[in-house]
């Protein structure tokens, strides 16, 4: 039995490059994608943090939750976790990126229902390459200095993290559910819209 609180982690703090407009702020039936996701963990986890940048803290739309604001710089996603980590070390974490239009609740549960509760990580194998997916994730406490160890030496990559360590796997519930969007063309193909 768990009995660290389970926390949700959001994470938002993404330069949106190749979108061209801020993926969290797009929109999904009358809400962005950001309060879609917190929508979908409110029920199921202790607490709710949205991950984000300084620069993006006041943003009214992420300012109106929980903020775990990154004290890494180019770290990429990593920034994110690790701050998260490093505010609450007592928790368990699940981590979700803000750009999964598809995920939906059964994914969710079903990852948290399988938990492990011995390995530093747990995550679903991608459907695309057979690799851990990092950005749906469940990031144990007491991970953080397995995850600062890669971190000092050079690794940024999550994914990479999860492939270098004692990960517990779990096959997709839905294979779509992870799919996400990275630019125009991929958000032609789903179900948002961007925000005027």
């Amino acid at each position: 039995m768990n009995e660290q609180p389970i926390y949700g982690l959001v994470l938002s703090g993404g330069k949106s490059r190749r979108m061209g407009s801020d993926k969290a702020l797009l929109e999904r039936d009358g809400q962005s994608q950001l309060a879609f996701i917190v929508g979908l963990l409110e029920p199921r986890v202790d607490r709710v943090f949205v991950s984000t940048r300084e620069d993006q803290k006041d943003e009214p739309e992420r300012a109106s939750y929980d903020l775990v604001i990154d004290r890494y710089d180019d770290m990429g996603p990593l920034a994110g976790i690790l701050s998260a980590m490093d505010e609450h070390p007592g928790a368990d974490w699940l981590v979700v990126a803000c750009d999964l239009p598809n995920i939906g609740s059964e994914t969710l549960e079903h990852l948290l229902e399988n938990r492990s509760t011995v390995h530093p990580f747990s995550a679903y194998v991608s459907t695309h390459d057979g690799l851990p997916e990092p950005l749906c994730a469940v990031y144990r406490s007491g991970s953080a200095p397995l995850v600062r160890q890669f971190a000092d030496d050079g690794m940024h990559c999550p994914r990479k993290i999860l492939i270098r360590s004692d990960t517990h796997l779990l096959e997709q519930v839905d294979p779509a559910s992870l799919d996400n969007v990275n630019t125009p063309g991929d958000l032609a193909g789903s179900i948002l819209e961007a925000t005027s």
